[in-house]
C-alpha cells in the first residue's frame, strides 16, 4: 500500500514537471521564435525521458525494462543529434503565419519576476517582432543606434575644435605675418552633419592667398604623372619678377610650389613652434601635434571626449579647389583636387528637391564601413560619388525604398570594384579608385560581391566590431 502511495505520489510530481516543460515550450515560442522553439523542444523532450526513467521505478521484469531503456536510449540519441542541426530556413510569411497561429492559443503569461517589471503599455509580443524584422527594419534600427551621434557630442566637439581653431589662426599671424594666410574655418563630415559613429574628427581649412599675376594652375594631363586628380602650381613670369617676388617663393621646387615643403614647413610650426601646452591650459583640454612628418594633425583630448584634427592648406582658383596633399610615392609638388564641397551641396540638393534618404543611406554605408577592416579604404567621397551615380538612373529615394536603393549601392560598388575605376560625378575622367592597390580593390570586391544576395551580413559583421 505504502509502494502504491509513492508510485501515485510520483506520478503526480511528474505530471508537475510535464506541466511546467509544457508551459515553457508553449512561451519559448513567443520569445525564440517558431524554428528555436522547435529546437529547445526536442531538446527539453530528450532530457525529460531521461529524468523519467532516472526517477521511476519499472513496473515490469527486469529484462522488458532494459529492452525498453536500451530503445530509447537511441531515441533520445537521435533526438539530441537532431536538436543540434539548425533548423531549417522560413520565410517571413511563414513564420508569421506560425506565431499567428500559436498566439491563439497561449496560456497565460506567468507572473513577473521580481526586478523586471513589465509595463502593460509593452507587451511580450513585441520580442517576437526583433526576431521578424525587415530589412529596411534593419537599417533603420542600426541608423538610430550605431550610426548618429547625439547631439550633444556634435556640439561640443565643433565648439572644442572652433576655439583651437581660433587659437592657432592668431598665433600664425603673430608668428608669420609674412605668410598670407586667409581666414581659417571648420570643414569635413561633422560640420555638414554627415558624420557617423562618433564625433571624432574635424578639418581645419587653411587657405593661401597667391598673387594671380605670379601663379597659374597647371591641369592634371599636362603634368608629368598625366593624372587628372593632382594639379600643380607654377611660378610664372619669373624674368620679370624674380625669386622673393612672392612670399611663397620659399616653397618652389623646380619653379613650381611645393606642397610637400609646405606640409614640412606647417608640421614644423605645429610640433616645435606653438605652445600647445598653454593653448591646451587655456581651453581645459591636452592637444598633442601628430609626430608623422607627413600629416598635419592634432589629437585632443577634452573630459570623455577624442578628437583628431587635420591641418589642411587649401588654395581656390575659380571652381577649382586644390588640398596640399599628394598621392604616396609620386610627386611632391602636386595638389590633389578636392571635391568635398561639390559633393555634399548636390547630395543636400538632390535630397531637399524630392524628400529623399540619400544622406541617411550614405551614414550607414559610411557606419558599416568605418567598422569593416577591409572596408574601411572606401573612404565617405567613394561612396558618395557612388550615390550620386545612382541618383541619375534612379528616381525614388523616399524612405520607404532605403532597403532597395542599399542593396542597389552595394551592387554599383561591386560593378565598380570589378573594373577598378569609379568615375568622379563631376569629371568623368578622373578615376578616384586610382589610389587604390589591385589588391584591396579585390578583397573590397570580395567582401561586396559575398553581400549582394544577403546585404544584411555587413550590418552583423559590423554589430560585432
Amino acid at each position: 500500500m505504502a509502494e502504491l502511495v509513492h508510485k501515485r505520489g510520483k506520478r503526480r510530481d511528474d505530471n508537475g514537471l510535464g506541466g511546467a516543460v509544457d508551459f515553457l515550450l508553449a512561451n519559448a515560442r513567443l520569445v525564440l521564435g517558431v524554428g528555436g522553439a522547435a529546437v529547445l523542444a526536442i531538446a527539453t523532450l530528450a532530457v525529460k525521458r531521461l529524468i523519467d526513467r532516472a526517477t521511476s521505478l519499472p513496473d515490469e521484469d527486469d529484462s522488458k525494462a532494459e529492452q525498453k531503456s536500451i530503445e530509447e536510449s537511441w531515441q533520445d540519441l537521435t533526438l539530441i543529434k537532431a536538436a543540434s542541426k539548425p533548423p531549417k530556413r522560413q520565410s517571413r510569411a511563414d513564420l508569421s503565419e506560425s506565431l499567428l497561429s500559436s498566439s491563439a492559443t497561449l496560456p497565460a503569461p506567468a507572473a513577473e519576476p521580481r526586478g523586471h517589471p513589465t509595463s502593460p503599455e509593452t507587451p511580450q509580443v513585441e520580442s517576437r517582432t526583433l526576431l521578424c524584422l525587415t530589412f529596411q527594419e534593419k537599417l533603420l534600427s542600426y541608423y538610430r543606434n550605431r550610426v548618429t551621434i547625439p547631439e550633444t557630442e556634435v556640439v561640443l566637439g565643433v565648439q572644442l575644435a572652433k576655439d583651437i581653431c581660433t587659437e592657432l589662426q592668431s598665433f600664425l599671424q603673430s608668428k608669420y605675418p609674412e605668410l598670407p594666410f586667409g581666414p581659417m574655418s571648420l570643414g569635413g563630415s561633422l560640420c555638414d552633419d554627415l558624420q557617423v559613429v562618433a564625433a571624432d574628427h574635424i578639418c581645419f581649412m587653411l587657405p593661401l592667398v597667391f598673387e594671380t599675376t605670379l601663379w597659374s594652375l597647371i591641369p592634371g594631363e599636362d603634368t608629368v604623372v598625366k593624372n587628372p586628380r593632382f594639379w600643380m602650381i607654377r611660378r610664372t613670369d619669373m624674368e620679370y619678377f624674380p625669386r622673393g617676388s612672392s612670399p611663397w617663393d620659399r616653397f618652389i621646387v623646380g619653379r613650381y610650389l611645393s606642397s610637400n615643403a609646405l606640409s614640412e614647413a606647417l608640421h614644423k610650426i605645429l610640433v616645435a613652434c606653438t605652445n600647445w601646452p598653454a593653448i591646451g591650459s587655456l581651453l581645459e583640454c591636452i592637444i598633442r601635434p601628430g609626430v608623422a612628418s607627413e600629416e598635419l594633425k592634432l589629437e585632443v583630448t577634452h573630459q570623455q571626449t577624442q578628437l583628431n584634427i587635420t591641418l589642411c592648406p587649401v588654395t581656390e582658383a575659380g571652381d577649382k579647389v586644390l588640398l596640399a596633399q599628394p598621392p604616396k610615392g609620386l610627386v611632391e609638388n602636386l595638389w590633389r583636387q578636392c571635391f568635398y564641397r561639390a559633393e555634399v551641396a548636390k547630395l543636400k540638393e538632390l535630397d531637399a528637391g524630392d524628400s529623399g534618404a540619400r544622406q541617411c543611406c550614405l551614414k550607414i554605408l559610411k557606419g558599416v564601413c568605418k567598422n569593416h577592416p577591409v572596408l574601411s579604404r572606401l573612404t565617405g567621397s567613394h561612396l558618395t560619388h557612388v550615390l550620386l551615380h545612382l541618383s541619375e538612373t534612379e528616381s525614388d529615394w523616399a524612405e520607404e525604398a532605403l532597403a532597395a536603393r542599399f542593396q542597389q549601392v552595394i551592387e554599383e560598388l561591386v560593378g565598380y570594384l570589378e573594373k577598378g575605376v569609379l568615375p568622379c560625378y563631376f569629371s568623368s575622367k578622373i578615376n578616384l579608385f586610382c589610389e587604390l592597390g589591385e589588391e584591396e580593390i579585390d578583397e573590397m570586391g570580395y567582401i561586396l560581391y559575398s553581400a549582394v544576395a544577403e546585404p544584411g551580413l555587413l550590418l552583423q559583421e559590423c554589430a560585432y566590431k
